[in-house]
């Protein structure tokens, strides 16, 4: 064997294990967007072989819908190295995670393409949660102040305009009772900013998280969810929560509530479930550190929020809804973030998943 030889055989083994030792799954794809190599992480996220991936179509794996398939056809075409972020991917039937996507052309491949996906880390998800967090507290100066500048004179315009239809014609009495009722309205909307004006803390007490999440499906499907089909995958092994279990009562009626609303009214599908997860810390006020190991999921089948929403969906007034309030989502937020927790919200068309983290229950003895 010549040196060149030599120093080729060892340049080709130099460059089997970097493309062996890359932690994030990466792929080679032809013109056609089959797959022509894979790394073991690929491998590992797909559940199966190489043997078994080399030939097949890509989107086999990450559907036909994929905006990876659009990526790398950017990618070839314009003969540069492109990216996508915080872009849902789903390995065949595994929950779907948000990545980053790193397309490039291969000049000595003709029409491959090298994708290279990197998880989205749990700190980033995390900081947009706390950023929602203290947008719904930022909600609270401003409920007090509806509370108490709104709410007396509101009620001085509907009893002068019920005393007024007294005295009115039947012709004037129209106009003085769409005023009671638009009085009424917005009274109905300072009641929901007052629950916003609420700063005490909430009271932790041990409480089993099924028994909340029964509570809500049964509620939802006694009223506003009776055409919905839900199914559960709950651990049973669950330690309690810490948590007061009527406020936690009310956060995934909302949750629940949207996703009865989003999902079509024939097949529509809610999913809940429950997982043991450690390794999410948060600090909260005074430096503590707090674990949430305890993750709920609440997945609907529907069309999916916008895009250009996803990010702002926990803000005010932020809503998908033609005539929502998008108060609902941001009273979730405040909620969760009194307990010590997060929610967290990825979608896609088809399937929209908000996910909790909660505290478990711990003693004083064990705090010591």
């Amino acid at each position: 064997m010549s040196r060149e030889q030599a120093a080729q055989g060892v340049g080709i083994a130099l460059l089997d294990a970097v493309w062996a030792s890359i932690p994030y799954p990466a792929l080679v794809i032809g013109e056609d967007d089959r797959i022509r190599a894979a790394n073991p992480a690929a491998e590992a996220a797909a559940g199966i072989s190489l043997r078994q991936m080399v030939q097949a179509p890509l989107a086999r794996f990450l559907g036909e819908e994929s905006p990876v398939l659009g990526l790398a056809h950017q990618a070839r075409t314009a003969g540069i190295p492109v990216a996508r972020y915080d872009t849902g991917i789903c390995w065949g039937e595994a929950p779907p995670e948000s990545h980053n996507v790193h397309a490039a052309p291969l000049p000595e491949a003709p029409g491959a393409v090298l994708l290279l996906f990197h998880p989205q880390g749990i700190a980033d998800r995390i900081d947009r949660t706390l950023t929602h967090r203290s947008a719904a507290r930022s909600v609270t100066g401003m409920a007090a102040m509806l509370a108490h500048e709104i709410r007396n004179p509101l009620a001085g315009i509907s009893g002068a305009a019920q005393l007024l239809e007294m005295s009115l014609p039947e012709s004037g009495q129209e106009m003085t009772g769409l005023i009671r009722e638009e009085a009424a309205r917005i009274g109905k909307l300072v009641d929901r900013f007052e629950v916003f004006a609420d700063l005490r803390p909430a009271e932790r007490l041990p409480l089993n998280i099924h028994d909340v999440l029964d509570r809500a499906r049964r509620a939802a499907i006694a009223g506003f969810a009776g055409h919905v089909r839900f199914t559960s995958e709950f651990d049973p092994s669950l330690p309690p929560a810490a948590g007061d279990a009527d406020q936690l009562l009310q956060v995934f009626q909302n949750l629940l509530r949207n996703a009865a609303e989003a999902v079509p009214k024939q097949g529509g599908v809610i999913g809940l479930a429950t997982a043991y997860r450690p390794g999410v810390r948060i600090t909260g006020p005074g430096g503590r550190r707090e674990a949430l190991p305890l993750a709920i999921t609440v997945t609907d089948n529907g069309p999916g929020i916008p895009e250009s929403l996803i990010r702002d969906i926990f803000d005010p007034f932020v809503s998908s809804k033609a005539a929502g309030t998008g108060l609902g989502l941001a009273l979730v937020s405040k909620v969760v973030a009194d307990h010590g927790g997060t929610v967290e919200c990825d979608s896609r068309p088809g399937r929209t998943r908000f996910r909790v983290r909660l505290p478990v229950w711990k003693d004083k003895m064990e705090e010591e």
